[in-house]
Parts: structure tokens; C-alpha cells; sequence
């Protein structure tokens, strides 16, 4: 029999007990364990078949037996024990696609209130001050470059759609091409050579390697100066001393921050007090309904697992010697 142990942990503030009781809805006759202390998971660890959590502990994994999937409730999964999950044959999935929705409104959100300059409205607003101004511009005919063509930064092109503008994607694998949203694709190796033609630069790619600080010195020296910066990914993409630079210098027009480096910002930190810098606590991927959506992928992985089919947002394979039928 199945059993799922579903560890106490929330995200973007939305406590787990919505998670647990979306997957008793949808799986009746699987056991499911919500323990409410350390101990208790441990204890119940031993008989799990899936985890799922945003975290997996050190303990927990150890414990776990009998485990074949860790299923992350988050997009992110570079704060987890992969190289463990690997030597065990645990199959690991994440929450992509979760973020889709809200994420590109969050970013379309910003793009907007930056081109019409809404936040000087607010300002003004504040000070009772009916005085015009001029917005930025437009976004139809602007071009938008969007790093990362997974599910969000399919979502946020897919949004901008209807506006007009010119999308470039830029993906590990441009012969993988794009959506029909996307009007060019290019892999990393040559994002600097379109920087130069992008007004906005949206960043929705994982932290990797490859990935780390792809936003330095040269990117930034490469951008016009009246592009922006939206950053919905993780900080580390971007360096953060060359991004301080770019805005003293004017070397670009502003910045929107969902994440930075560090994290969270210290409070003495220089980004908190530039006008044209925008700043979210790592909320972007909120959204009410953010664990009914991860239950419907579980729910789907649990049939699948049991089948010996492919998973769904699988990120780590199970090992074929690993393979086992539920009774």
C-alpha cells in the first residue's frame, strides 16, 4: 500500500494543512501521515513510500526506508540532498508549473507599473500633488528577453503576448526551440550578443552552475541604458555588486527584485534605497492556490509511480533496480 508522509513545513506563508487535506481529497485510499514533531516523522519515515515537503532533513531521508519518491513542494530543489537521493535511487519531482500563473503576473505586474511609471503617480498621490509627468513609453514594440523556458517563463511570455512586443528566450537547449508565443530562442553562450536590442531582461531560470552570476559586469555593460532588470528567479543569477554598479552608473533604467544575494537583504544594504530599484520579499510564487496545484501533481505521480511510468515534473529518475509494485 502507498503510504505518503507529508512533513510540516508551509510555503510562501500557506500552512500545509491546506496540502494534506487537498490530497485526502484526491487520494481516498492511500494512507497519509501529517506528523506534527520531529520524532513522530521519524517514526513514521519507516514506512514511507513518498515523501513530500518542501525540505527533506537529513534524519527523515535516513529514516526512510522504504522510500522511492521525494516529492518536492517547491520549484527549487537545490537546497535538497541530490547527491543521496542519486546513490539511493530515490526518484525526486518538483512543484514546476505551480508557479506559472501568478508568477508571470507578478512580473507583467512590474513591467507595466515601471513603463507607465505608476509608482511616481502613487508618489505624488502621497504628497497630494496633481502635477503631470510622462510614463516611460509603451510595452508594444518593446523587446523582451526572458531567461529560462520552463513553465514560468513559458507562462510570462504567453502573457505578453497580447501586448506586442518581441520575445527572445534564451535556454540550456535552443534547439528545443519555443512556444508560439516566442519569437526567437538562443542558447546561454549567446545571450550577450542580444542583450544590446532587449528593454526588458526577465530572469526565470534555475540557480546552476551555468546559471550563477549570469548577469555580471559584461551583461550589464552589454544592455541599453534604458533597460530593466526583473529578476524572478534566484539571486545568484545575478551578481549583485555589478548590479549596484549598473544603477549608480545609469547603466541601466531600473530593477525588480524578487530575489536577491543575499537573502534575505541586510537592512543596511544599498538596493533598499534606490527610486528605481523595486523590491518583494521572495513573494512572487505566492498564490492561494499553490498546494491544491502541487496535490494535483502528487496525485498524478502516484498512479504513475506505481505503473513504472515517467513522473511528472521528475527531475531525478527512480533506479530501474528500485522498481517495486504496491499491494
Amino acid at each position: 500500500m502507498t503510504r505518503i508522509l507529508v512533513l510540516d513545513q508551509s510555503t510562501h506563508g500557506i500552512p500545509a494543512e491546506v496540502y494534506v487535506d487537498a490530497l485526502r481529497a484526491r487520494l481516498p485510499d492511500v494512507s497519509l501521515d501529517h506528523p506534527k514533531t520531529t520524532d513522530e516523522a521519524l517514526e513514521l519515515a519507516a514506512d514511507a513510500t513518498i515523501i513530500t515537503g518542501v525540505h527533506l532533513p537529513d534524519d527523515v531521508l535516513a529514516a526512510a526506508d522504504n522510500v522511492r519518491l521525494f516529492a518536492g513542494a517547491a520549484a527549487g530543489y537545490d537546497h535538497l540532498p541530490l547527491e543521496t537521493l542519486r546513490e539511493r535511487g530515490i526518484a525526486l519531482t518538483n512543484a514546476s508549473g505551480v508557479h506559472g500563473p501568478n508568477i508571470a503576473e507578478h512580473v507583467l505586474g512590474w513591467m507595466l507599473m515601471i513603463t507607465r511609471r505608476l509608482d511616481e503617480g502613487m508618489r505624488r498621490q502621497a504628497r497630494h500633488e496633481w502635477r503631470h509627468f510622462q510614463a516611460m513609453g509603451e510595452l508594444k514594440d518593446s523587446t523582451v528577453t526572458v531567461v529560462g523556458l520552463g513553465a514560468i517563463g513559458q507562462a510570462i511570455t504567453e502573457r505578453l503576448e497580447p501586448f506586442g512586443v518581441t520575445t527572445i528566450g534564451a535556454r540550456y537547449s535552443p534547439e528545443k526551440g519555443g512556444p508560439d508565443s516566442i519569437d526567437e530562442v538562443v542558447g546561454f553562450d549567446d545571450l550577450e550578443s542580444i542583450l544590446p536590442r532587449t528593454d526588458y531582461l526577465v530572469l526565470a531560470c534555475p540557480l546552476t552552475d551555468t546559471t550563477r552570476k549570469l548577469i555580471d559586469e559584461d551583461a550589464f555593460g552589454a544592455l541599453p541604458p534604458k533597460a530593466v532588470l526583473v529578476n524572478v528567479a534566484r539571486g545568484g543569477v545575478v551578481d549583485t555588486d555589478a548590479l549596484v554598479t549598473a544603477l549608480q552608473k545609469g547603466k541601466i533604467h531600473a530593477a525588480a527584485l524578487d530575489v536577491t544575494d543575499p537573502e534575505p537583504l541586510p537592512n543596511d544594504h544599498l538596493l533598499w534605497d534606490f527610486e528605481n530599484v523595486y523590491l518583494t520579499p521572495h513573494v512572487s510564487g505566492y498564490t492561494p492556490h499553490y498546494w491544491t496545484r502541487v496535490a494535483d501533481i502528487l496525485t498524478e505521480n502516484v498512479g504513475r509511480l506505481a505503473s513504472g511510468e515517467e513522473l511528472r515534473n521528475q527531475v531525478l529518475p527512480q533506479a530501474p533496480d528500485s522498481s517495486q509494485t504496491d499491494s
